[in-house]
């Protein structure tokens, strides 16, 4: 998930994270209390956002995390591009780095992209939040299997403006 923007639908957690074994959030989390609320009901892995900067959550939080996870090696930033078009801090990173996977946030724009450059696979969740310009509230799950990321599902969570309309 990214960019919550202080606001958590509370289906993410009843209805689509209910499984999960961690949460992943890209940043713009926004207030406290979403990332408390998320911690309170599963491990998180999360990094700052740009909403986040000068707030409580810039303290608790990396810019940037590089982590192993079930045989990939996971890069997890807020601000990142996506492939043929990364900012030059990202470009560093990932040659540093060599993940297989790249998730990061921002743009509100769902995407999954394999970069065969890099050989990495690029997600970027979209945004869940309520703030922005996306009309589609979103998110993701996966699993990760062996090196691999397999059953990638795309999450609609429903219009910007509106609560899901999915029963728990």
């Amino acid at each position: 998930m990214s960019d919550t923007h202080s606001r958590l639908d509370p289906l993410i957690l009843t209805k689509y994270f209910a499984d999960v074994d961690e949460i992943w959030h890209a940043g713009d989390i926004g207030d406290g209390s979403v990332l408390d609320t998320l911690m309170a009901a599963k491990p998180v892995v999360a990094v700052t956002g740009n909403i986040d900067d000068h707030t409580p959550i810039a303290q608790r939080l990396p810019q940037d995390i590089v982590r192993e996870v079930g045989g990939i090696k996971l890069y997890m930033t807020h601000i990142g591009g996506y492939p043929g078009k990364y900012p030059a801090r990202i470009k560093k990173a990932l040659d540093e780095h060599q993940p297989g996977l790249f998730v990061c946030g921002h743009s509100h724009i769902l995407r999954v992209m394999p970069d065969a450059a890099r050989q990495l696979l690029h997600l970027n969740p979209g945004a869940c939040g309520f703030e922005g310009f996306h009309h589609m509230r979103t998110a993701m799950r996966f699993m990760i299997n062996k090196g691999r990321v397999e059953q990638l599902e795309v999450i609609e969570l429903g219009l910007r403006g509106t609560l899901s309309n999915v029963k728990p």
